[in-house]
């Protein structure tokens, strides 16, 4: 397929299907599409569950689907695969983007990662503060962590919406919280909703992660290894009594960063392979599916393993798990009782107020004791409203609903919440936000 980014798209040959898969591609690594769909398929998930054809669909996921080997059988339902393996890799890329940021982004200092590290343990802490106020010594107090979570998907395309009306320094800000909001999120998955752990499964698990570890040192580079290394780690998390998306998670944070071949080493392999190709001598030269090889593999080592798997698996992920995840998880039959309920309302109050209190609140602080400064462009409003859009809370929210509830009608009334106060959350984000002058204007009034 032509590389939609190809500066000559004239050297390489032109098919009929490129003129489809062409914009489809560049279509799937527009990340604010991702939201689009998400939204799409939460409202399909929705309004089928609450139609005359509910039973059939929500039957569909109940669907039983594994395999048995000898005595050992991994049998599930269709949910349960979406929500602990296809989520596992969506972990994965969250791993993979943690790292990045850690490494390479806006959290490698101190200095620029004070500001959206506090917003973001505010907008956690202060979210689960009132959940639990208003459930304590509840039957819903074990849904603590479900406000505490921003969907990344929903808020890039808020912000795409919004276009230059905000400054772009309000990106790096929301996307950073985001951020750190999934390290908390792994965290209370981890340590709040375990309960029971096989000890034999997580020591299998563990040595899987050491063999990662040790196969880097010895320099393996191939993908096809470390898939199925990590298919068996995922396993053993999986029956361990952890939940499984942790092993995505751990696989994420030991991808390499940093590029194998050194600047410019693969730039003079490719300049000697151009010398070979146009020097005459690639037609008679025999083993040449073996240099192929060798050139895929210098220009692939270019870019380090955690750029290159983003790419590759950012549109799986935005387009396909997360959009399935939807599908399976949002499809809510409710009724208005259900939004009033104490869960209902404990959800709602914490995404919609406890989230953007809690970022203004932590930021406040870090700003008067002079451990943070105000990202250029910024004022106030831009954080109130990205606030409130950071209550968006909407897949990672019911994620953990599902890990915090086995009683159906607790379990309803926290996904009706997470719906109705992320949907509430982003309408009042979007319209302080949107109220204010585009990003040109604000620049040229400020000088």
């Amino acid at each position: 397929m032509i590389d939609s980014h190809d500066s000559q798209p004239s050297l390489f040959p032109r098919e009929p299907i490129h003129a489809v898969t062409g914009p489809l591609n560049r279509f799937l690594h527009v990340e604010a599409a991702s939201g689009i769909v998400l939204l799409l398929c939460a409202m399909t998930a929705l309004i089928l569950a609450n139609s005359p054809a509910a039973d059939s669909y929500l039957g569909f996921w109940k669907t039983y689907v594994g395999f048995s080997w000898g005595e050992y059988e991994l049998k599930h339902s269709l949910k349960h695969w979406i929500n602990d393996a296809l989520m596992a890799v969506f972990f994965f890329v969250i791993g993979l983007e943690v790292k990045r940021e850690i490494v390479l982004g806006e959290l490698r200092t101190l200095r620029r990662a004070t500001l959206p590290v506090a917003a973001a343990l505010g907008g956690m802490l202060i979210p689960a503060g009132i959940y639990l106020a208003m459930q304590l010594r509840q039957p819903g107090q074990q849904g603590w962590g479900i406000p505490m979570a921003t969907d990344i998907a929903f808020v890039v395309g808020a912000l795409a919406v919004l276009g230059r009306r905000i400054p772009s320094s309000l990106r790096v800000i929301l996307l950073s919280i985001a951020i750190v909001d999934d390290i908390g999120a792994i965290l209370v998955i981890a340590f709040g909703y375990t309960e029971t752990v096989h000890t034999n499964w997580l020591v299998a698990g563990v040595i899987g992660i050491g063999l990662v570890v040790v196969m880097q040192r010895l320099g393996v580079r191939s993908i096809g290894m470390y898939t199925l290394i990590g298919a068996g780690i995922w396993v053993a998390f999986h029956e361990s009594g952890i939940h499984a998306t942790i092993a995505g998670v751990a696989l994420g944070l030991l991808t390499p960063a940093r590029p194998y071949l050194a600047k410019g080493v693969g730039g003079n392999f490719m300049e000697r392979a151009s010398d070979m190709l146009h020097g005459g001598e690639w037609d008679e030269m025999t083993h040449r599916a073996e240099r192929i090889r060798q050139y895929q593999w210098a220009t692939r080592e270019t870019i380090s393993p955690l750029e290159y798997l983003i790419f590759v698996l950012h549109p799986w992920v935005a387009f396909f798990i997360m959009p399935v995840f939807a599908l399976a998880n949002a499809g809510i039959p409710f009724e208005v009782a259900d939004v009033i309920s104490p869960v209902g309302m404990a959800v709602i109050v914490g995404l919609l107020l406890g989230k953007p209190l809690g970022i203004l609140l932590a930021s406040w602080l870090a700003l008067q004791t002079k451990m943070a400064e105000f990202p250029a462009g910024m004022g106030w409003r831009h954080l109130v409203g990205g606030g409130f859009l950071a209550g968006v809370g909407f897949t990672m929210a019911l994620f953990i609903s599902g890990l915090a509830f086995t009683d159906a009608g607790l379990l309803r009334s926290a996904k009706v919440g997470v719906v109705f106060g992320s949907f509430a959350a982003a309408v009042v984000g979007m319209v302080i936000l949107g109220t204010g002058k585009s990003e040109p204007e604000t620049a040229a009034r400020a000088e």
